[in-house]
């Protein structure tokens, strides 16, 4: 037994002794590169592929079958004089005998200086697609039926091929030097990648694989430019079709034309999965960093094979929006405060598809505001934006254009009221103020007339309280919808002062001129509250009640001013007329007919009243006030003029009937006689809004007339007390009537 082993362990010895003297022989003897144009031209056939091989080609036999292609490329068929691939180097090896099972067994794999060149031609045929279809022989059509049939089992031969894949075990993959680039002739798109360094470690289903890659990556649609560095573990089982990337870490740098010369600095890492089998896609412990942004977050795909649905969270740390944005390259338009955006903090749920995303559970901080609720894109392509949203607080002016100051229409009409004022006096004792001129009002665009005519969205708003135009509103709710150009304000509503207010707008701005439509009512909100917020001094004070229906078209102040056209009714109660004592002027008047000096100081600056109410009818710009009733103590107040919004000025003609001082001690030359009862004293009020009553004098063609008609009822005494009862009724009536003309 031991001779027969020995005999056998002698004749494989000479096996593997004959097997290696023929690979020597092969190697030495066999010179692949006499085969070049055999190679070639198979290549040609099978691939219609167009190699050329400008370099050696070395090789090995075994126990590793090894190959090493220098300066080689590769080329269509159909395009042999356009080549889309070169390579410097190209070297591997291969297990022999691991090949028998199966399996492919490699030594490291090298590539150098691969340039890829793909290219799409302006009908979509891109230079690679031909590539790996055996080429078209001339005499394919001739072929006869029976050729076709015995073709036939050739042609389901691979079907009964075992479906085992090959086991791969490659000690590493190295690739350097080397870079790809896209082409569209179509849309003038490209795209590259150069500087291509990837390592691996040891390839092998199932097992974690080091994977390391760099490379510098650029577009030109828009011009980009970026450096990325990724380190990795793949792992991946085809049986299953699962792959993953653990540990994954992606950093680099972009910086670009959508950056306007800032460059972005990012970050990330995570966990990658992709099932193709459940059709799903994963990435987990997302963390995330650009500049000086940062992020947490998870995501998930499903239905990979059909409209993909995203779902996860993301949450943001607090960050200087403003300094982010400004890094990256956006333009932010000048606030009012120059300090907003600073604070910005998120967290969210996310869902989406190819067409929209949305961020529910939506928590937001910014500037010291605390949102809740949900934002939405619901189309892409339609910019459709879904908002709702319930806020703590927000200041809304911090976000608004600044206030142009140094407008010519304002700057001009500011001197015109301060010359006004100043002529008016402290008491308001100097000749009526004339009608102001000056333009109250800019004509620079307010709105941004595209943009709204591309807007859809439907908004919901609520705020603990909100300040807009500096009046701090509480419990406000907002709802708004926009599209096809035009939006509806279908509620602004909350308390203000004590008092509430409501409004409803429109807005169309499909034409050339936008129109716009508002529907407003006020109740008991402080007027001159109203009035400082503005910045503006009050003329007058009390609880304001408003009802309006107006509507005007333009996109300037000037041009809603000037085509300002609807109606209005208006209360004013529990008020006062602000530095200007109304009551002393007309008790100075009354003195004077009775010539007699008022015996006191005026008691007070401000003329209060229990009511003031009317109505207004625009037109133009201009409100007619035909019906103003108010009641002071000891007066009632009928006024008829005209409010000219344009300029911001008044004209109004008012009738006072007196019931003189009724206090317990009143001055004597102040004192109502009977035969002032009834009286109508009138009033002349002109001038800018801002004077108030300032702006109010007696009319002295009103106070003839009241002469007149008070001399004559003097006279009227003196007939009935000297004729009595010595002439009959009818004579004294017509002796009077006689005087009265």
């Amino acid at each position: 037994m031991k001779s027969i082993g020995k005999i056998l362990g002698l004749t494989f010895l000479g096996l593997l002794l004959i097997v290696i003297g023929l690979g020597f022989a092969l190697t030495h003897l066999f010179d692949p590169n006499d085969y070049k144009d055999e190679i070639q031209q198979l290549a040609r056939d099978k691939a219609n592929l167009e190699l050329k091989l400008n370099g050696d080609i070395g090789w090995s036999l075994f126990p590793w079958l090894g190959l090493e292609l220098t300066d080689a490329t590769l080329a269509s068929a159909a395009t042999p004089d356009k080549p889309f691939a070169d390579l410097r180097l190209l070297g591997f090896s291969v297990r022999v005998l691991p090949l028998l099972r199966k399996e492919v067994q490699m030594s490291d794999i090298r590539i150098d200086g691969l340039n890829l060149t793909l290219q799409r031609d302006d009908k979509g045929h891109g230079n690679w697609e031909q590539i790996g279809k055996p080429a078209k022989t001339s005499d394919a059509a001739a072929t006869s039926p029976a050729d076709t049939a015995s073709a036939e089992p050739t042609a389901q031969a691979p079907a009964e091929r075992s479906d085992t894949p090959l086991k791969l075990d490659i000690d590493s993959l190295t690739v350097s030097n080397s870079r790809i680039d896209y082409h569209d002739a179509r849309s003038g798109k490209q795209f590259g990648a150069e500087g291509i360094e990837l390592t691996t470690g040891a390839i092998r289903e199932g097992a974690s694989i080091p994977l390391k890659l760099t490379a510098y990556l650029a577009a030109n649609q828009p011009l980009l430019r970026a450096k990325t560095n990724l380190q990795t573990q793949l792992r991946f089982d085809r049986a299953l079709k699962r792959y993953q990337l653990e540990d994954l870490k992606l950093s680099g740098e972009v910086s670009g034309e959508p950056l306007k010369g800032k460059t972005l600095t990012f970050a990330t890492e995570g966990q990658l999965l992709l099932d193709q089998a459940a059709q799903i896609a994963e990435w987990t412990g997302l963390k995330l960093s650009a500049n000086q942004l940062r992020a947490l977050g998870e995501l998930k795909l499903r239905n990979l094979d059909q409209a993909a649905q995203l779902e996860g969270n993301l949450s943001v740390a607090q960050v200087n929006l403003r300094e982010f944005l400004t890094g990256v390259g956006v333009e932010l338009p000048p606030m009012r405060d120059a300090t907003s955006l600073g604070q910005f903090e998120l967290s969210s749920r996310l869902a989406g598809s190819p067409n929209s995303l949305a961020f529910n559970d939506l928590a937001l901080k910014l500037d010291g505001s605390s949102l809740s609720g949900s934002l939405a894109i619901s189309d892409f392509a339609k910019q459709a934006l879904r908002v709702q949203l319930k806020g703590d607080t927000f200041n809304v002016d911090r976000y608004l254009p600044p206030q142009d100051k140094d407008a010519s229409a304002g700057v001009a009409r500011k001197n015109e009221v301060k010359q006004a004022v100043a002529a008016a006096g402290k008491n308001g004792n100097s000749e009526l103020p004339s009608t102001p001129s000056q333009q109250a009002w800019s004509d620079k665009p307010m709105l941004p007339l595209e943009q709204l005519r591309k807007l859809d969205v439907q908004a919901d708003l609520s705020f603990g309280q909100l300040t807009l135009s500096k009046l701090p509103i509480e419990s406000a709710k907002l709802q708004a919808t926009g599209k096809d150009g035009v939006l509806n304000l279908q509620e602004l509503r909350g308390d203000l002062y004590g008092g509430e207010f409501s409004a409803k707008a429109q807005l169309d701005a499909r034409p050339a001129i936008p129109l716009l439509t508002a529907q407003k009512r006020i109740s008991r909100i402080p007027v001159e509250k109203l009035l400082e917020a503005q910045g503006e001094k009050p003329p007058v004070k009390g609880l304001l009640d408003l009802n309006a229906d107006i509507r005007t078209q333009g996109n300037s102040q000037k041009a809603w001013i000037d085509a300002l056209n609807g109606k209005a009714d208006f209360s004013l109660s529990d008020g006062a007329l602000l530095d200007a004592n109304l009551e002393q002027q007309l008790c100075q008047g009354i003195a004077t007919l009775n010539r007699k000096s008022l015996s006191s100081e005026p008691r007070g600056k401000d003329t209060p009243f229990e009511e003031l109410h009317g109505s207004l009818t625009f037109h133009n710009g201009v409100a007619s006030n035909p019906d103003l009733k108010a009641r002071l103590p000891g007066l009632a107040v009928s006024g008829d003029g005209d409010v000219d919004l344009r300029v911001l000025g008044m004209d109004y003609r008012v009738g006072i009937t007196l019931e003189g001082d009724q206090r317990a001690m009143p001055d004597p030359a102040c004192q109502v006689n009977q035969r002032y009862v009834d009286i109508e004293w009138p009033l002349r009020c002109r001038g800018p809004l801002e004077l108030g009553a300032k702006a109010c004098r007696l009319d002295k063609d009103g106070m003839t007339k009241v002469a007149s008609k008070l001399a004559g009822s003097k006279l009227e005494e003196k007939i009935e007390e000297k004729l009595g009862d010595k002439v009959s009724p009818e004579l004294k009536e017509a002796l009077k009537g006689l005087f009265k003309r």
